[in-house]
């Protein structure tokens, strides 16, 4: 029964993985951009929902609004703002856009917030539940099965709406999809605002188990990272069926060798498949 509630745990927390991971490949699979900042949009979603509940109060259905809602805006300013001007230069130009991005953010939050952990008031979600005898905290529930939704709504958003349609034609072909009368720039901009925006959820649902301060950025980018180029880069479906995994993999590891192995058994195992399948698991080859 206790393995069965490691795994249950495992991908509930994986469930959170795929969904900022998932902005992560959006914004590779539509402009073969990557961006390195993404790990503090993750960040600034934590701070987010710590701000909504100082100043506001309420559950995760407000600071989780107020986190993707920040986040978007936020995402569109940067995109018309650098990365709009930046997609023009060279590769190096794009890789260090974001890398400087991410310094800033993260040394900005450092000023403001300080270097100290923080976490969300316990009163903001308590308890236990016990799922046929697996017994699962109500932070870990609400954030693993909001995740799994918003993850499943973005993939619905993609292929079954107008946005969706207009988004991957921008992905396949910029001039082509301008002569069929398609912004390229507006949905571009859309694609940041949404990955984005599912960073910031996602750290606000990460925000109401775990401490944080501004410096988990970096371990947020290195995770995505792992996940989206398991998963496939710019595969929206890889990198969610790869967050599971990951999170699956560290939980077991956890409670098979400690937790100070979680890593190393996850980076591991993430080589060893690459070797062997280097486009991941539903990428193109």
């Amino acid at each position: 029964m206790i393995l069965l509630q490691v795994i249950a745990g495992g991908l509930l927390l994986g469930a959170v993985y795929a969904l900022f991971s998932a902005g992560l490949t959006l914004i590779w699979g539509m402009m073969n951009f990557i961006n390195f900042a993404h790990g503090e949009f993750v960040m600034l979603g934590m701070y987010a929902a710590l701000l909504t509940v100082t100043w506001v109060g309420g559950g995760p259905g407000v600071f989780g609004f107020a986190a993707a809602l920040a986040l978007f805006l936020l995402g569109v300013l940067i995109y018309f703002s650098l990365i709009k001007q930046v997609m023009r230069g060279p590769m190096l130009a794009q890789i260090l856009s974001t890398f400087g991005l991410a310094l800033l953010l993260r040394y900005a939050a450092f000023w403001i917030f300080s270097p100290n952990f923080v976490t969300l008031p316990t009163t903001v979600l308590s308890g236990t539940v016990d799922l046929g005898g697996i017994l699962l905290t109500v932070p870990q529930l609400v954030a693993g099965s909001v995740a799994a939704g918003l993850g499943l709504g973005m993939h619905l958003l993609l292929t079954r709406t107008a946005v969706g349609s207009e988004l991957l034609a921008v992905a396949e072909d910029r001039n082509a999809a301008m002569l069929m009368g398609i912004r390229p720039d507006r949905m571009q901009a859309l694609a940041w605002g949404l990955s984005a925006a599912s960073a910031g959820i996602a750290g606000a649902l990460m925000a109401i188990s775990f401490p944080f301060s501004p410096a988990v950025g970096e371990t947020f980018a290195l995770t995505a990272f792992v996940v989206v180029t398991l998963g496939g880069f710019g595969s929206v479906p890889g990198a969610m069926l790869a967050g599971l995994i990951v999170g699956l993999i560290q939980a077991l590891s956890a409670y098979w060798f400690g937790p100070i192995y979680k890593d190393v058994v996850v980076y591991g195992l993430f080589v060893a498949l690459l070797w062997l399948r280097p486009q991941g698991l539903l990428g193109k080859a």
